[in-house]
Parts: C-alpha cells; structure tokens; sequence
C-alpha cells in the first residue's frame, strides 16, 4: 500500500528502484490495490518500440468513470467533486458533489445515447470552461465514445481540421464562452468549421452567454431541455484497457496537426498515481489547475488524476488578470486552495504587476505550487516561490507531453531538494536517457543532450489517430529502440533533469506547442507572400513569442507595411487562432538558404534573439548576402 502515495526522500529511491527493476510487479500492485475492474488483467505489459506496439493490462475490463465517480459514492458522495469558479467574480461559485456529478454524467450520457452515439463513435467538444466541459467528456467515457477536445481559443479552420481528422458524429458547443471582458462566438465558429464535416450529424449547444445565434434545423438542438428530461442512471459501458478513450490534438512541425490517441487502463493507472504522488493530495484538500481542459493538463489534472483520487478540483472559467491581477489569489482565498498548478507564462505575468495585487489576500493555505507548460525560467521560480508560497510551499516543476500522457519529470514535495529551472528526477517508472546526435547513449553527468525514454509507462499515447506511421517516424525512429520526446536536456552532476527546450521547429508560447508549419502556411496565403519563415525569440512574459520574417511579392511594395502586418495576423488569427499570432514580423528580400533551397532557421532564430555575435559560416549558402540585409533591418 505504502508504494501510492510516497512521503520522503529515501521512500522514493526504494520506490523508484523497485519500479525499474521489475515494473510488472510494481504496476500490477498498484493497479490492483487502487482501482475497480470489471475484469483483471491477462498480461501487465507487452511492448515492442520497433513497431512500436504497447498495451498495458491487456485483457482487463472496466470503465474509466466508475473509478473517478461511482466508487466514491458510498463514502465520499456529499464531498465536492468540482468547484466550478464563474469568469465573472459576481457569480457565485456552483459546488458540484460526487452524487451530483454521477447524476449529471448519467444524464448526459442518455442523451448521447439517444443521439445515435455509441462505443467508439467520436464526439468533438468545443466548449468553454463550464461544468458542461468536464460532464460531457466523462459522459463520453461513460458509454465508450472517445472524445476529442479542441481548446476553444481555435479557430473554425482548426477546429474543422480536427473534426475532419477523426470523423466526429458530434459537436457539443455553446452559444458562446466569456474570456476575462471578451465574449467568444463560439457557435459562430462552429458552424463556419461544419461547412466541410459531412461526418458531424448533430450538434448539442449549451446556453452560457445568452446570445442570439443560428440553430440549424435537424442538426443544432439546445443542450438543457434534453437534459432536462433524461434519466438520471446510466450503466456504464465496459471496456477493454486498451480501447481508445481520447484524441488529443497536438502541434506538429509539418502543418498537420497530430491527434494522440490515449487509451483507458494505463491512462487512468498512472493520471491518478501522479496525481497521488506529485502534488501529495490528502482527503480533504481543494487542488486547483489552471489549465484549459482542451489541453492534455486539463484532462489528466483536472478531471481524471484528481476525480480518480477522490479529491476536490476547481475549474475556472476565466483568466489571471480579470477583472484585475489579483483574481487567482482571490479564488486561492475564497475556496482555500491548498495545491496550485500552472503555467510560468502565468506566473511572468503577474509577477510583472509585482506584489501588491498578493498581499491582500490569504494564501495561508497553500501547500505545494506546480509548473506545467514550458521550463520555468529562475526569475520567475523565485518570484513564485518568495511570493506565492512564502518559501514554505515546494515547487513541483513538472515536465511531461501531450504524447506522455501525465508528469514525466518532476520533485516530489517534501521529499526532492528543488534546484530553481530543474525538472529533477524521473518520476516513478521512468526510465530517461540523454542521446547524442551520434545515436549514442550519453551515460556521464554534467552533459546535455537529447531526452529520449528507454521503457514504456502506462499512460503513454498509443499511436496517431489514423497515421500510425507517422507515430513511428516521429517519436520512434531517431533512435532506436528510443521513445524520442523531441526536447533536448542537461543533466546536472547529481542526475536532476533540466528541459532546455524543443529540438524541432515547435515553439512554445505561452505554453502552448505552436508548430511552425501550419503559421506559414497561413501567411503564405495572404496574396501580398511569396514566402515566410516564423521562428521564435524569448519573451518576458510568454517565455517566447513568434517572430516572422517575411519575403513580399513586390520589394519595393509602397503598401502600409503595418497594415499589412495586422492583415498578417488576422490570416493566422482565422487559421489558428489569436494565440499563434506574431508579435514581431520583418518584411525581407530574401529568406537565407542552403543550396539545397532549406531556409536556415538557425540563422533567423539567431537573428530574432538579439545574437548576432557568431551566425557561423553563411559562405556555403545560396544567398549569403540576405544575411545582412535581414540582420541591419531586424525588429
């Protein structure tokens, strides 16, 4: 029992040790001490990178929301589930208990049902952060959909895409979402995505804004009166541990995005584990993520990881600085937030308003503080550890991915001494290596190198939705026998992990993957564009922002250059969303290229960041003598 929730330092060395020298043993523990299965496993793990092939729990039977609801019912069922905290400070706050939830799930799930979606079927939910979000994707889960949530910051161009990829039968909206003093159109931008998604039938929308919108006979129906009258039970589906639970939509670096297909025993096994160990949840503890649940931390840290523990989790629909800055301290107070996780784009941001929006409010509850999304840079760690958490709430820097599933690399709290820009170590389970670009494990300390990860975890993606090859050719074919994660590391003297950052042409901004494919390829649509190249520079607050160079049809073009720039913006806008947007675009004659016609990006991203000392030897290229042009006229 002791290995589930870890509580010092030489605990999680035995921990660790035992869970790497034999990880059948120590799953299977863990699996079957902690969770209901309808039916146990026949084989704990088979695996073969080479295809790559992985399946935990193979023949196991259960279904994912009778663990993160229905067990709890008997004891914790008058508990809160779900602090749901409105955009709006004026409203009140909507307590949702486990028995609630269950009924609300149920519920949903009828609906579903009558709807014509089955086991299998996926669903495409494009909604803000409202309690509808977390009970339509458990209703989901409920009878064997798979769901696929798309951020509701996207654009129809993106949100169609998706759609299109997956083949969804549903989309679940609203009328419209609030973001801080903004109002989203929400059905506006579905109904432009749905122009070219013959697979969707229907489309369920919730009332949040009160808008007036187009409802579209025999396809659009409003979400409340079905629920309304629906029943309130609904028997799960069971499934089996390596049927597909969800599709997740990540930024890839050619323009089409890639949809990570996670799957059920092994996700929900080591979600809840993580959840246990990294933020050291206790009974009657309120955690709060920050994060959008369309991003894979809202799925694994605000509906599955702490539903699958019992715990109390907070969604909020708003954001940091609405209607000021002290707006996350002042819900930390009112629901007495003891675990706080999120972003350093956050953190930059309001450490940037400095301390006086903090000391007005209590955070006297605090007891551990989390970074997801990017490595943390040191000013912002100890603003945040200084500040926030009054040097006594550790800080859990946590490195993970879309494709991992749940936290990879990460302290424990009161155990991992936390060293400021250092993810640490390896989680339980976790098996990390440095690779050089020889193919060669690097096996010193006190190097840097690319991070791969040597033995599969449960909660690891199985594949890319519809394109298993391109799965293959991303993360398993750099080196072999390797799951590449795409993220160069250094490895201090002691073993603790540091990410420095992609290695591949994904940008992270603000904490979102943002790849730059697709971005240029929207610019290149604008008719002034002959070509663009987008890299990306550091940024106080987003920790880097994008920068575009750009080649014009005409050189000599007289038009309004900052016209054109928005008009720019506005194309990516369209395509993307507002948060792909450039912050710095640099209209040029050339882009520098190989002779093979490769844009040099290194030299551009050298460029971008003000580190212009050393670009190397440009002799070889085709066109060397853009290099200075670009240089003497950058932003």
């Amino acid at each position: 029992m002791s290995n589930y929730h870890i509580k010092h330092f030489e605990e999680y060395f035995q921990v660790y040790r035992k869970s790497i020298n034999d990880p059948i043993a120590f799953w299977e523990e863990i699996a079957e001490e902690h969770f209901s299965w309808r039916k146990t496993w026949d084989n704990v793990l088979s695996w073969d990178f080479s295809k790559p092939e992985v399946k935990w729990f193979d023949g196991a039977q259960l279904n994912i929301t009778e663990n993160c609801i229905d067990r709890h019912l008997r004891n914790r069922g008058d508990k809160t589930a779900i602090i749901f905290e409105p955009n709006d400070p004026s409203e009140p706050a909507e307590h949702i208990t486990y028995k609630q939830l269950h009924e609300r799930v149920c519920k949903f799930a009828n609906v579903l049902h009558d709807k014509g979606i089955k086991k299998g079927d996926r669903v495409c939910i494009y909604l803000p952060m409202i309690p509808e979000l977390a009970i339509s994707v458990l209703a989901c889960a409920r009878i064997g959909a798979i769901h696929s949530v798309v951020f509701a910051g996207f654009s129809s161009t993106a949100l169609s895409t998706r759609i299109q990829d997956c083949d969804a039968k549903m989309v679940i909206t609203a009328d419209g979402g609030f973001r801080g003093a903004k109002t989203i159109d929400l059905k506006g931008i579905v109904d432009d995505a749905l122009r070219d998604c013959p697979t969707v039938k229907s489309v369920l929308v919730a009332k949040r804004i009160n808008s007036n919108i187009h409802m579209e006979p025999g396809r659009d129906e409003w979400l409340k009166p079905l629920l309304d009258d629906s029943y309130k039970d609904y028997t799960a589906e069971v499934m089996d541990a390596e049927d597909p639970l969800f599709i997740l939509y990540t930024s890839g670096s050619t323009g089409k995005p890639k949809g990570m297909m996670h799957t059920t025993a092994g996700y929900m096994v080591y979600t809840a584990y993580t959840f246990k160990n990294v933020f050291q949840y206790r009974e009657d503890d309120v955690y709060w993520c920050t994060a959008d649940i369309g991003w894979i931390t809202g799925h694994s840290y605000i509906i599955y990881g702490p539903l699958a523990n019992g715990a109390t989790t907070v969604m909020y629909e708003g954001v940091p600085s609405h209607p000021n800055y002290g707006r996350f301290w002042e819900i930390v107070q009112k629901h007495k937030v003891n675990q706080f996780y999120t972003a350093p784009t956050a953190i930059r941001a309001l450490a940037k308003q400095g301390t006086e929006h903090l000391e007005k409010y209590d955070l006297s509850s605090l007891k551990v503080l989390g970074s997801v999304g990017e490595p943390i840079n040191e000013e912002a760690w100890h603003w945040y550890n200084d500040n926030v958490g009054r040097k006594k709430c550790p800080i859990v820097d946590t490195w993970w991915q879309t494709e991992t599933g749940g936290i990879m690399i990460t302290p424990i709290p009161f155990s991992t001494p936390t060293k400021p820009t250092y993810a640490t170590l390896p989680f339980i389970g976790i098996q990390p290596t440095l690779m050089n670009d020889e193919g060669e494990e690097i096996t010193d300390n006190q190097v840097n190198g690319k991070l791969c990860i040597k033995f599969p975890w449960p909660s690891m993606a199985r594949t890319i939705w519809g394109d298993h090859k391109r799965y293959k050719d991303t993360y398993f074919s750099a080196f072999e026998n390797m799951y590449f994660t795409g993220d160069g590391a250094i490895r201090d003297e002691v073993g603790y992990y540091r990410i420095t950052g992609r290695v591949d042409d994904v940008i992270i901004v603000s904490g979102h993957n943002l790849g730059t494919a697709p971005i240029e390829d929207a610019i290149n649509e604008h008719p002034a564009v002959v070509e663009s190249a987008v890299v990306g520079f550091p940024h106080d607050i987003k920790g880097n922002a994008l920068y575009g160079f750009i080649t014009l049809k005409e050189t000599g073009e007289t038009r309004d250059h900052e016209n054109l720039r928005n008009e720019i913006n506005m194309v990516i806008t369209e395509h993307i969303g507002a948060i792909a947007k450039l912050d710095k675009v640099q209209f040029t004659e050339g882009l520098p290229k190989t002779r093979s016609g490769k844009i040099m990006r290194r030299i551009l991203r050298k460029i971008a960041s003000k580190d212009t000392d050393n670009l190397g030897d440009i002799s070889t290229l085709l066109n060397p003598e853009v290099v200075a042009s670009i240089k003497d006229n950058a932003v």
